[in-house]
């Protein structure tokens, strides 16, 4: 076990600066600096002011110098304006005293926010915080449905109830997002048409709305009637993707030969998928919900723009539209590093869920 922990980690290693790079270079296009000096100095500014900006800056350095600055390997830029003073990566961060020094991602500096004038680390923490809250009651009503789902259609295949769920399940995963998010506000969260205004009308209710369709009072307390419509808007289009692959997989299992000689020996059926057909059923979903983590956290970006809750996916958002480069780069990393954890505790649950399953 812990050689294979040693090779994912170096695997993992590799395959994180790979793709940083990648990122780093395609948001550190000339194109891309261009509009962010622009964005920040000028609309009007010339040509030439464009490349002043981007020299008092440090951008105008090679793509692997300005990468490994910003990794932290390589010692960040340093420039002394007309009248003596001096900037650099690392000036603002601890003073002029450290200009020359290595200050990036090693040493925890993330950069700063051009969109939101603030440390980069900052910004990330709070955001983090924000989604990971509502990843975690995505997760608490998504899961358990759409197992429960899976299991049912699955224990009798072909039968009336597998039609009807694998139907359901079906119609929630082909329906996006963005579509059911503006079906759940027209109906629920909207004071002209839905059901607000007839439980207004039968005095059902005082409130204009059932649901609200901002969640952004939510980060100052979570209620019932914030939250929901962001969790159901999730969870139903995660949960059918979930439940097709628990039911195929359950199907699988109870057509094996060890559930027969169940069978033949009188175990009643409950025993039967309790006991023998649900743990080897679940190995392929266990894959499929740990997946689902780095999608809810880069796949929330419609759903928290939608409901305007300030998370990580609209935090991305805003640094796209604004070309904020630093905070770009943050999330960027935060999202490989998800993506990486997630496949290596799916991959040492296997062990846990089959013990036949060995891992060198």
């Amino acid at each position: 076990m812990l050689l294979f922990l040693a090779r994912r980690i170096g695997v993992m290693l590799v395959t994180a600066i790979c793709l940083t790079f990648v990122v780093f270079y395609l948001t550190n296009l000339p194109a891309k600096l261009e509009t962010l000096a622009k964005t920040q100095a000028g609309t009007r500014i010339s040509d030439a002011e464009v490349a002043r900006w981007l020299d008092r800056h440090g951008y105008n350095q090679p793509m692997l110098v300005r990468y490994g600055e910003w990794l932290g390997v390589v010692p960040g830029w340093v420039r002394e304006e007309p009248d003596g003073t001096i900037r650099g990566r690392c000036v603002g961060v601890r003073g002029v005293e450290a200009a020359g020094e290595r200050c990036g991602i090693l040493q925890g500096y993330w950069g700063h926010s051009t969109r939101f004038r603030a440390p980069v680390g900052e910004v990330i923490g709070a955001r983090l915080g924000a989604t990971g809250m509502l990843m975690l009651w995505v997760l608490i009503v998504m899961v358990p449905m759409a197992l429960i789902v899976g299991i049912l259609a699955g224990m009798r295949e072909g039968s009336r109830t597998d039609r009807s769920l694998s139907t359901f399940a079906i119609a929630s995963t082909a329906t996006p997002e963005y579509v059911s998010g503006v079906l759940f506000i027209a109906l629920l969260a909207s004071s002209t048409v839905g059901l607000s205004p007839l439980l207004n009308q039968w005095g059902l209710m005082d409130a204009p709305v059932l649901f609200q369709g901002n969640a952004r009072s939510a980060l100052e307390g979570i209620t019932f009637w914030n939250f929901t419509l962001p969790v159901m808007t999730i969870a139903l289009y995660g949960m059918g993707y979930i439940a097709r692959i628990t039911r195929a997989s359950m199907t699988e299992v109870m057509t094996q030969q060890y559930i027969r000689t169940a069978r033949l020996k009188g175990v009643t059926f409950p025993n039967i998928v309790l006991k023998h057909a649900l743990r080897n059923a679940l190995i392929a979903p266990f894959t499929v919900i740990m997946l689902q983590i780095p999608w809810l956290l880069n796949g929330v970006v419609i759903v928290e723009v939608l409901f305007s809750y300030p998370g990580f996916g609209w935090t991305l958002f805003e640094a796209a539209v604004n070309n904020d480069i630093e905070l770009l780069l943050a999330a960027s990393v935060v999202a490989v590093i998800v993506v990486l954890l997630t496949q290596l505790i799916s991959d040492i649950g296997y062990v846990y869920l089959n013990p036949r399953i060995r891992v060198t």
